[in-house]
């Protein structure tokens, strides 16, 4: 995915695909959280890309996505 070259991408969750495995908090420790439903919150967007890229695969719902967007 391209970049700015002033930001790196951010890591987002598709709220509506995801159906709250909680793998994501498990690998990303500190950078995401589960809310009272267990779903995902990410607290810290900027998560370096082998780690975010390593959830992203294995998101059972495949709902984490990277983002160049604010």
């Amino acid at each position: 995915m391209p970049t700015t070259p002033d930001r790196a991408p951010a890591l987002r969750v598709d709220r509506v695909a995801c159906t709250g495995h909680g793998v994501c908090a498990t690998l990303l420790a500190g950078r995401v959280r589960l809310d009272e439903w267990g779903y995902p919150v990410v607290d810290d967007p900027q998560v370096p890309r082998p780690d975010g890229d390593r959830a992203l695969t294995f998101c059972p719902a495949r709902a984490l996505y990277w983002s160049d967007r604010p």
